[in-house]
């Protein structure tokens, strides 16, 4: 019989390693998803142009977590993955728009964020988890309550990909 669980990091404590394993589940789904997609699919904003494309939502979903990431380490973000990531919106409070940047490069810098993600797990136990993060506009949260965003949001993100990817094919018939 075949069933579903969570690879759990077992050099991580067990709510940690819990809550990385969802994060690090969605993430993987998310690079099936987008694995065969063209240039211009990658770029493709929905009907009519007028919705966010996969590039801009990979490199919002890496931003986002690039934050969370350093709210937990509770540290600023060095100024030159800020330059290299971000912004986080643009001057409508948009998600900045991007073309012609690869698959192969969004995936490739949001692993390394990943990467920073499982790093900075591997040093928290599940002691760290309730300890209060700001974010936001005066908001604050949990670090156990971030990580578990960070596969919801991921997660949320996939879908609205999904979407894109049906629209792209219709246009193409």
């Amino acid at each position: 019989m075949v069933f579903s669980d969570f690879e759990v990091d077992q050099n991580m404590d067990s709510l940690v390693g819990i809550l990385y394993a969802m994060v690090d589940e969605n993430y993987q789904r998310l690079k099936m998803i987008v694995t065969d997609m063209s240039q211009e699919e990658v770029d493709f904003k929905g009907p009519g142009q007028k919705y966010n494309s996969t590039a801009q939502l990979l490199r919002h979903l890496a931003f986002v977590d690039l934050n969370w990431i350093f709210r937990i380490k509770d540290e600023t973000i060095p100024v030159e993955l800020l330059e290299k990531h971000g912004p986080m919106w643009d001057d409508n409070g948009q998600i900045p728009k991007i073309k012609g940047i690869s698959l192969d490069v969004l995936v490739k810098d949001y692993d390394d964020i990943m990467s920073m993600l499982k790093s900075e797990c591997l040093q928290l136990s599940d002691k760290h988890l309730k300890q209060i993060v700001n974010y936001g506009n005066g908001k604050q949260a949990t670090i156990q309550w971030g990580i578990w965003h960070i596969a919801d949001h991921n997660r949320y993100h996939q879908a609205h990909i999904n979407q894109l990817r049906k629209w792209f094919a219709e246009a193409r018939r």
